[in-house]
């Protein structure tokens, strides 16, 4: 049996949809659904079952003998969640309380860190999990600490030698695109806002540099095509010598002015970008620039290449928003 935590969410259902494919084992997605069409992203999946975070433990304690890998990647992921308490009760206390069952009945954990951990990228982008590493790192907003926090506890756990998962991999996610990211609201990405804009207006909007290093629709991100991270996922579970944090990119930033002229290629139109204020909200924890550095992930053997911007931009066109059909 595999369960999913999240597993209706963006990259938790697109990591359903592979595993159903891949996988001849049982499937659990534990999430809420609540009250909008988020059930979508599952409703092509054959599962064992659907169950809510509230009874995960139960359910966990009653088939622990079945259960054979966790893939975690429930999170309050909104990065201007300003609720602390929910935070650490959310992405942090549950985390590590994965961690431990996963320990005591040896069980593989596959979980979801971020980027966000990484803060304004002073100090780089290297997925160094030593406690030294780690400690160099100072996330911008509330998410990005919940992420780090866990993977300085983790690191911790591991240099003293202390209970672990037989096989565990934290994945640090960059700025992931694709299907099935349709419930996120504002935390859409560019690529699906753009193609709304543009659909809508015939123009994209693009946020005004704030920063003299980079003009408007100059700032880069590492954006990376989802299915790209469900593989990395998948394989790094099924290899065992890769316990660690690990990075989970292209290895390659790009602009957003790139991006929107890629949204507007692949629609067969002409590009006609504007330029607003970027909101006072965002404005002091903004991250101008993220390159994951994927060099510890192909050390260790992973060697399938990662989309280019462009083609993973026409991917999710023509196979899902262009369609009658947008979900996996």
């Amino acid at each position: 049996m595999i369960i999913v935590t999240g597993g209706a969410g963006f990259i938790g259902s697109n990591l359903v949809k592979e595993l159903e494919a891949h996988k001849n084992q049982k499937i659990v997605v534990c999430d809420y659904l609540g009250v909008d069409e988020k059930w979508k992203n599952i409703a092509k999946r054959e599962l064992s079952d659907i169950i809510t975070p509230n009874v995960l433990f139960d359910y966990l304690n009653d088939n622990a003998k079945d259960v054979e890998t966790i893939f975690h990647m429930g999170a309050i992921s909104a990065t201007t969640e300003n609720n602390a308490d929910q935070i650490v009760s959310t992405n942090i206390q549950l985390t590590m309380t994965l961690w431990n069952w996963c320990s005591k009945n040896q069980t593989t954990l596959i979980y979801a860190s971020s980027a966000a951990t990484y803060g304004d990228g002073s100090s780089g982008f290297s997925d160094d999990d030593s406690i030294n590493g780690l400690a160099k790192l100072h996330p911008l907003n509330l998410y990005g600490w919940s992420k780090h926090v866990v993977d300085r506890r983790i690191a911790q756990i591991v240099q003293e030698q202390g209970p672990r998962p037989p096989h565990w991999a934290g994945l640090k996610f960059f700025n992931v695109y694709g299907p099935n990211e349709y419930h996120k609201k504002g935390q859409l990405s560019v690529i699906l806002k753009n193609y709304r804009e543009i659909s809508n207006t015939g123009k994209a909007l693009l946020f005004r540099s704030n920063h003299p290093e980079y003009p408007d629709g100059g700032q880069k991100r590492d954006f990376v095509w989802v299915e790209d991270c469900v593989n990395v996922a998948i394989w790094l579970s099924e290899n065992f010598h890769g316990k660690g944090i690990y990075n989970v990119g292209t290895g390659k930033a790009r602009t957003f002015k790139e991006l929107a002229y890629a949204v507007f290629d692949s629609m067969d139109l002409d590009r006609n970008i504007e330029f607003i204020e970027m909101p006072g909200i965002i404005q002091n924890h903004y991250q101008y620039f993220t390159e994951a550095n994927i060099s510890r992930l192909r050390a260790l053997g992973y060697r399938t290449p990662t989309t280019e911007l462009e083609e993973g931009i026409k991917k999710y066109l023509h196979n899902y928003l262009m369609t009658a059909d947008p979900y996996v």
